[in-house]
């Protein structure tokens, strides 16, 4: 066959292949900017549901404020009243659970705000030890009262890192309340199991080899099934009688927030090990 008959077939190959190509190339980054237009509808669109329902939670604040303040009113009225002491202790009975309502719907709308709101980060160099440190010392009385003995281990170096310390702090102190609960009535045998709170950092590297500031929050409680460890970071889920389940997402969310991770480790009978990891200063 003629070279130039070769040459022409090796063009017209050469051609449909790169036209072939071409429309790949083409497609791909059609889908690219299909899914980053979708993403950029997607994120505007929670952004602007956030602020509706914010605004919503706070507008449901109103009222119950005003409901709680009626409540105590009409209780402290109604003492001193005269009369019928039974209908005025079903009275008071009444007024107090609607208290207790009213207080846990404002909980629940906190925790709602702390969640759904905007979280905005007040970033300022900290050593992450010394920050857990004084959380435990706040903390101490409230584990005390639980009967529950705390522990804490921190890193023998200075843990600096770029961070927002009540948030943080916040994040932390999420997990600790969980840990207090799990361990309020833990039995093995029907012996009373110690209840043990232990708060410990050190530094890590993780697999892309940053140096991180590891938290634990270690407790002795019952554990967690590995069913429930599937669903505990959903909004809403939660194992505990009177929770609203947006702790631990709201925890988790900070901590992303700062870059870092949360993890935890836990077997039902051995206790919870929950960890924070999150990025030290350069």
């Amino acid at each position: 066959m003629p070279m130039v008959v070769w040459f022409a077939l090796g063009l017209a190959v050469g051609i449909a292949a790169s036209i072939v190509a071409a429309r790949i190339v083409v497609k791909r980054s059609l889908s690219r900017a299909l899914v980053a237009e979708r993403r950029a509808r997607t994120a505007e669109r929670l952004a602007e549901i956030g602020g509706m329902t914010g605004g919503l939670a706070h507008e449901i604040k109103n009222p119950l404020s005003t409901i709680g303040l009626n409540a105590q009113l009409l209780k402290e009225e109604l003492e001193e009243i005269q009369g019928d002491e039974d209908r005025r202790g079903r009275m008071t009975r009444r007024l107090d659970a609607l208290k207790r309502e009213v207080e846990r719907l404002r909980g629940i709308l906190q925790d709602f705000l702390e969640y759904a709101g905007e979280l905005r980060l007040d970033l300022k160099p900290l050593n992450v030890s010394a920050l857990v440190d004084e959380l435990g010392d706040f903390f101490a009385p409230q584990a005390d009262k639980a009967g529950v003995r705390m522990r804490i281990d921190l890193a023998s170096d200075p843990l600096n890192a770029e961070v927002d310390g009540p948030r943080l702090k916040q994040a932390v102190l999420n997990l600790m309340l969980n840990a207090v609960q799990a361990m309020g009535s833990v039995h093995d045998g029907g012996q009373i199991r110690s209840k043990e709170l232990i708060l410990r950092t050190s530094r890590q590297m993780d697999a892309d080899g940053r140096a991180m500031a590891l938290i634990q929050v270690i407790d002795t409680g019952p554990g967690i099934s590995a069913e429930a460890m599937a669903k505990i970071f959903q909004p809403y889920f939660t194992t505990k009688a009177g929770g609203t389940g947006l702790g631990l997402p709201t925890s988790r969310r900070i901590v992303e927030a700062h870059h870092g991770r949360m993890d935890l480790q836990s077997e039902p009978g051995r206790g919870t090990d929950f960890q924070i990891r999150i990025p030290l200063a350069l």
